[in-house]
């Protein structure tokens, strides 16, 4: 494919590759921690009608998620590249979609609508540009190291994104409410971070230079090689088409979406652990901290342990590690301190395997390529976003369930949990999530099996 393609992975993408996802994770972070403040405090929505609205948005964007990379490997590539363009043509538009999402019009059927659409129309506007992202460590790494040395620096960012979101999050929110009324101080800071995101991958996007084929250099090796080989329905290849040939990829998307649904589940049961059994709300913002300065650790450190034990091995110990912490922290859970450490312990864990994800789709994609006959890269590095979208499905599912078990109601005296109440709460913080993870370290271990360094 010509020597832009043989080139290791430059000095500045090794330190400044994720500042992109830095911007994204401070941009996400508005919509997890206040879209739902905003539409029942702010826009006065009953709690129907937030349900209605979420779960459109949340289920439209997970079947979506399924269909842009395969729709990236489908479509005529762009002038910069068949993946690289795509960081450039649609992060601008986030900023004027996602502060919509936070701006009602009014109380009617039009100002739902509007605002559902803008949460759907948004997504797909990010949704894109992540894939690419991502698809780009495929394209411009060449070997394991290249890759994990990508994905590790890009772990790095997102959580130095996560640290600084929870000091400036609600600093910049704080800002605005002074200077614009609260009413509109959701829209303003969810404008200023996608712009920030959009600069990043802006940033990515120059960074790349040189290591994709522009759109006019492969539509014109693809002319020259389609008399041999229907070459010009390269791209035609499906999600199922590249799933269906590879049970490998089976494994890792039920593995991963494990992961995820145990992110969801623990970052939504831990407020309820520190107000109903440690009887202290202040401990949660003390935990969400330390979680994620460790997650800087352990995104920094990935790359060296994964080039002692691969991949693989990285993620399913992790997984082992994470479920026998929670076990632990559960048979002790009235000791908070204690608790604190095991599940910085699991969240450390769980943060350590993100960077080692990007490269087994990569061998996935590898796989499949072989043996569909076609390029894959798109199809399948944009299945990464796939269970992050089904944790987000299930999050509520699985939050619910954890509550009833235990009899929770919010009419409840903290100060007064019952012993009932608070073992639910626990099963929902540390049991439901320790036995799902543990099945994901066995879909991984069982149904993963190419061998990463020939992937």
């Amino acid at each position: 494919m010509g020597e832009k393609h043989e080139k290791r992975i430059s000095s500045s993408l090794k330190k400044f590759f994720g500042i992109g996802d830095f911007g994204f994770t401070l941009m996400s972070n508005i919509d997890t921690f206040y879209a739902t403040y905003f539409f029942t405090n702010i826009a006065k929505f009953s709690l129907g009608i937030v349900t209605t609205i979420t779960t459109i948005s949340a289920v439209i964007d997970a079947v979506l998620s399924c269909l842009y990379g395969a729709w990236m490997n489908k479509i005529k590539p762009k002038k910069w590249g068949r993946y690289r363009s795509w960081l450039v043509l649609t992060p601008w538009m986030v900023p004027f979609l996602y502060a919509l999402q936070f701006f009602k019009i009014n109380n009617g059927i039009l100002g739902i609508v509007i605002m559902t659409v803008a949460m759907i129309t948004s997504r797909i506007a990010w949704n894109i540009p992540y894939i690419a992202n991502i698809s780009m460590i495929n394209v411009a790494g060449k070997t394991t190291e290249d890759r994990m040395a990508l994905s590790s620096t890009r772990m790095v960012w997102t959580s130095l994104g996560s640290v600084v979101y929870s000091y400036a999050g609600p600093v910049v929110v704080a800002l605005f409410a002074g200077w614009l009324g609260e009413n509109n101080a959701y829209a303003a800071t969810a404008f200023v971070f996608a712009a920030l995101m959009a600069a990043g991958y802006y940033a990515h996007f120059k960074m790349f230079d040189g290591y994709e084929e522009t759109g006019e250099e492969e539509l014109a090796r693809l002319a020259a090689q389609a008399k041999q080989k229907r070459q010009d329905k390269q791209a035609k290849v499906s999600a199922w088409a590249a799933i269906r040939c590879n049970p490998h990829l089976i494994g890792l998307l039920l593995s991963s979406t494990t992961k995820y649904m145990v992110l969801f589940l623990v970052n939504g049961m831990a407020v309820y652990y520190f107000k109903y059994i440690s009887h202290n709300d202040g401990l949660l913002a003390t935990f969400v901290l330390i979680t994620n300065l460790l997650g800087v650790v352990a995104s920094y450190i990935s790359k060296f342990v994964v080039a002692r034990l691969s991949a693989k091995k990285t993620v399913v110990f992790s997984y082992l590690l994470m479920a026998v912490g929670m076990i632990a922290a559960f048979l002790i859970y009235q000791s908070t301190w204690v608790v604190i450490a095991l599940m910085c312990v699991v969240v450390f864990a769980m943060t350590l395997t993100n960077a080692c994800e990007p490269e087994l789709f990569a061998n996935c994609a590898g796989y499949s390529s072989k043996k569909t006959g076609y390029d894959t890269t798109g199809t399948v590095m944009g299945l990464l976003t796939v269970p992050v979208k089904v944790g987000i499905v299930m999050r509520g599912i699985l939050i619910s369930a954890a509550l009833a078990i235990g009899g929770f109601s919010a009419d409840i005296d903290p100060a007064a949990a019952s012993a009932a109440v608070q073992r639910g709460i626990c099963i929902g913080f540390m049991i439901i999530p320790a036995v799902v993870i543990f099945i994901g370290s066995l879909a991984l271990l069982f149904g993963y099996r190419l061998d990463e360094n020939k992937a």
